[in-house]
């Protein structure tokens, strides 16, 4: 497996839950020492120790977090 690993949705890594105002999207990355998440042109970067993974969000205001090992991308729509 390479460093640069895709989140794939079909593959149930991550979820994605669509609401009336904002579509919420969830990865369980599980117990790590370091992590972060970041969105950037439609796309969120998540690293997790030295690996690094990617998926494709929808266009708008975008926030980020990570806690308690559940990575969430809120997107407002």
């Amino acid at each position: 497996m390479t460093d640069q690993q895709r989140f794939q949705e079909r593959e149930g890594v991550v979820r994605r839950y669509d609401y009336d105002d904002a579509v919420v999207f969830a990865a369980d990355v599980g117990p790590v020492e370091e992590a972060a998440v970041d969105v950037a042109d439609g796309t969120a970067m998540v690293v997790v120790d030295d690996r690094q993974y990617e998926f494709e969000v929808p266009a708008g205001d975008a926030q980020a977090f990570i806690k308690n090992g559940v990575v969430t991308v809120e997107v407002e729509q």
